[in-house]
């Protein structure tokens, strides 16, 4: 059991905390390829649930799902500047095509008459394939809008990495419509970051902050990029979700025109957006414990675990006539349960695993439970258990589900309140950025003083936020004019 437990605490520790939760929860591992992770079944069991929802919701808002190649000629990426100089530094290139036989017989080693006429980059981000593929899809405003997505890997070479939340290759899904007015690419880019939002909050119970990114913040070839930020309980901010308003950008660097309802060529306007196996990152750090992880019941791969505890087979036979009744009514709820009734574990041994694993609702019956009728509930955010009558526990169990799924967003929400902090003094601003949380403060808008607050203290502006405080005031640093508060925070 101790071996199980073995968690660093967060106030010991919060970096190794995450880390060896992600270990100890089976959520992933390191692979053999360094940078990279394996993510484990009960880890990708939680990505398949937020891919699911997430998709259901696209599609609810008209898009479709399609898929590019892996590799992008490297010509494609010198077509957009910014494009190329936001994300060189990250890329894996392939050069050869083919492996021989070592010659001093020491396994294989690369062709040197297999070199690529143009070398291939390993997909960054897919910009640049999209669109030269749509120039031949949109000719005539009839073609528009198009609104696809793919869900797929990527990789940006990172040299300092952490389980989910920086790994060299990564899952995600990538949005990439096209719009014949500008208009319409905006809403597009607003909506798509509204879902995102509705999201994160509904279902993975972080609330979050939505706002537009500074231009030194935004994508790479991008007119604005919309953002939602999350406040994880270390007072650091996580980027959760992107949305970006591309302009022309890319139609020009790919020639991709229409001819519109009055006749006239123009170039097609465009958005991406995206989410990644970050948000696993997200949903640990949020709201997860001492004890382990714990799930929002929305996102957990079962909701429900049942442990049947007994002295002898006899009384496991009575036990698990009853319990099986339980599983069905539950599941006429659209509830999803785990029936542990493995006997190589002692009852003791589960509860735990199934406390580090998050699981939000356990339910236990004993031999005293079988004579009275009752099952005993425990949920995993609050700790804290009941017996409640067999007749009522379907019923019970789903109240209780919907219940746990509002507190820990609720209390998420509290630690954000509690922890966002508006200053005026850049004195004031040094001093309270070492606790963490998000900071409101006026800045004027230069990138230079921007980049004097980034260099001396670690902190970046996450957002201007959309439904910030719009009061003018002047700069903490310059005492120049400033619109309204931006929100900082140091971040991952």
């Amino acid at each position: 059991m101790a071996i199980i437990k073995e968690l660093t605490s967060r106030s010991e520790n919060y970096a190794q905390w995450y880390n060896d939760l992600v270990l100890k929860a089976n959520l992933a591992e390191n692979s053999a390829v360094r940078g990279c992770m394996v993510i484990k079944p009960y880890g990708y069991a939680i990505w398949e649930k937020i891919q699911r929802q997430l998709d259901d919701m696209f599609k609810e808002t008209g898009h479709v799902n399609a898929y590019f190649p892996l590799f992008i000629p490297k010509s494609f990426l010198s077509k957009e500047a910014d494009h190329v100089e936001g994300f060189a530094k990250e890329c894996a290139v392939v050069t050869h095509y083919r492996l021989k036989n070592d010659p001093d017989g020491k396994g294989v080693t690369v062709d040197p008459e297999a070199r690529l006429e143009e070398e291939l980059i390993v997909r960054p981000t897919s910009e640049t394939i999209i669109w030269n593929t749509y120039r031949g899809w949109i000719q005539s405003y009839r073609d528009l809008p198009v609104l696809v997505n793919q869900w797929a890997n990527v990789v940006r070479w990172e040299m300092r990495t952490r389980l989910f939340l920086r790994t060299a290759e990564f899952l995600w899904q990538e949005g990439h419509t096209a719009h014949a007015t500008r208009e319409e690419a905006i809403e597009e880019t607003r909506k798509m970051l509204d879902v995102y939002a509705e999201f994160a909050e509904q279902y993975m119970a972080v609330p979050v902050l939505k706002g537009v990114k500074t231009a030194s913040e935004r994508f790479a070839g991008a007119l604005d990029t919309f953002c939602i930020e999350a406040l994880m309980q270390d007072g650091k901010s996580l980027q959760a979700g992107t949305s970006h308003f591309l302009g022309q950008n890319f139609a020009r660097a790919f020639d991709v025109q229409f001819l519109d309802k009055e006749g006239r060529r123009d170039y097609v306007w465009s958005t991406s957006w995206g989410v990644s196996t970050r948000l696993m990152g997200a949903l640990i750090m949020a709201h997860s414990d001492d004890n382990g992880l714990v799930l929002p019941p929305k996102l957990a791969p079962y909701q429900v675990v049942i442990v049947p505890i007994y002295k002898n087979d006899e009384q496991f036979a009575a036990i698990n006539e009853q319990i099986l009744k339980v599983i069905k009514d539950l599941k006429n709820l659209n509830i999803s349960v785990k029936y542990d009734e493995s006997k190589n574990k002692k009852p003791g041994w589960k509860f735990v695993e199934y406390e580090l694993k998050g699981v939000p609702v356990r339910l236990a019956m004993g031999g005293r439970d079988l004579e009275n009728h009752t099952i005993e509930a425990a949920r995993r955010d609050t700790l804290t258990k009941e017996t409640v009558d067999l007749d009522n526990i379907a019923p019970y169990v789903k109240h209780l589900l919907d219940d746990i799924q509002r507190n820990i967003y609720q209390k998420a929400m509290d630690f954000r309140t509690a922890q966002t902090f508006t200053v005026e003094t850049y004195d004031e601003f040094k001093k309270r950025i070492e606790d963490g949380g998000f900071i409101l403060a006026h800045w004027d808008g230069m990138p230079e003083t921007e980049k004097q607050i980034k260099e001396e203290t670690k902190a970046t502006i996450r957002c201007i936020p959309f439904d910030g405080d719009k009061t003018p005031g002047k700069c903490m640093i310059t005492g120049k004019q400033s619109a309204q508060r931006v929100v900082f925070a140091r971040a991952y």
